[in-house]
């Protein structure tokens, strides 16, 4: 009983802070950013992390296994991957727009867990393992491909972000032309071009390109680190697969899934690459990923079928 008070206590913790933490990041949006403001933003991401992860410990205590074999732990262990991969730039001092993706990312998951109109409370307690999932391949498997999926996740609204400021029309000096008198337009426009060229840096449409720099400079570190933890998750439950099943692959609706995002992110890589296709052409392929995910993850669940399903919503 004692565990379960502690685990509705990190819940709410770690649930009012991230509300604390998105109220922070709209001040900084609207206001300009404040030195104090950020450290606390900082400070409250680091105090998530640390309820979540207490919580799925005591939850690992009392129910004798790593607590990854529902929904509502998956997505729990989901918020919490979110905490981690917006953390791990700032250990090198970086300044990056995951901030932005993953303050909402992990409140929303929570919330989606927590809330009881979305997941009943039969789905918070803790059941005795199905047989198949008795396995050290559990926490092995599970736990690399949903942190394989946050971080797919974030890096994908990344190029969301930056398709969405691509489609943005930019500033064009050639409208000016149409208020020059016609003996002037040769003049002005030798004007303009020595002003694009001397003057871009200060321009509009420079602070535009250097931050869908950054975007896609930040979405493709993502999406690469969460390509090697999916590959690896794939691998696992490959093994775990042919321990439970006699075979290393049997295509279940999750794994194709799985596969099919594994094969979206590749191209996506692939296409990376290629200097030529990086930038929009890439983000569209991350943005299309970005659906794949959820049907994986989620939508499959919904269905009920398969060697991955243990009951409707039960089990990962």
């Amino acid at each position: 009983m004692i565990f379960l008070n502690i685990e509705h206590i990190l819940t709410h913790i770690s649930f009012s802070i991230i509300s604390i933490v998105i109220i922070i990041n709209l001040i900084t949006l609207l206001f300009g950013e404040i030195v104090e403001l950020r450290n606390s933003l900082e400070k409250g991401m680091i105090i998530i992390f640390l309820s979540t992860t207490e919580l799925l410990i005591f939850r690992w205590i009392y129910s004798g296994y790593f607590p990854l074999s529902n929904l509502y732990e998956s997505l729990i262990f989901l918020s919490c991957s979110f905490c981690v991969i917006h953390m791990v730039p700032k250990t090198q001092n970086h300044q990056n727009e995951l901030n932005t993706i993953t303050t909402p990312s992990t409140i929303l998951t929570q919330g989606f867990a927590t809330s009881g109109f979305c997941l009943s409370a039969e789905m918070h307690k803790s059941t005795i393992l199905a047989p198949a999932l008795q396995s050290q391949w559990l926490m092995m498997h599970v736990s690399m491909m949903l942190l394989s999926y946050g971080a797919l996740l974030c890096g994908s609204l990344l190029s969301v972000a930056l398709l969405i400021l691509t489609c943005q029309k930019k500033i064009n000096f050639d409208k000016l032309y149409h208020s020059v008198p016609n003996g002037q337009i040769h003049y002005w426009r030798e004007k303009i071009n020595i002003l694009e060229k001397n003057s871009f840096a200060l321009s509009p449409n420079y602070y535009k390109y250097e931050l869908i720099e950054r975007l896609d400079y930040w979405s493709y570190r993502v999406i690469s680190f969460g390509f090697i933890l999916l590959t690896l998750g794939i691998l696992c439950g490959a093994v775990w697969a042919n321990e439970a099943w006699g075979s290393y692959w049997n295509w279940d609706p999750k794994e194709t899934w799985a596969f099919i995002t594994w094969i979206i992110f590749a191209i996506y890589l692939h296409i990376r690459m290629n200097q030529n296709w990086k930038g929009k052409n890439s983000a569209f392929i991350a943005s299309i990923g970005f659906l794949i995910i959820w049907i994986s993850y989620f939508g499959i669940n919904l269905l009920g079928i398969g060697l991955h399903s243990y009951g409707s919503f039960r089990f990962i």
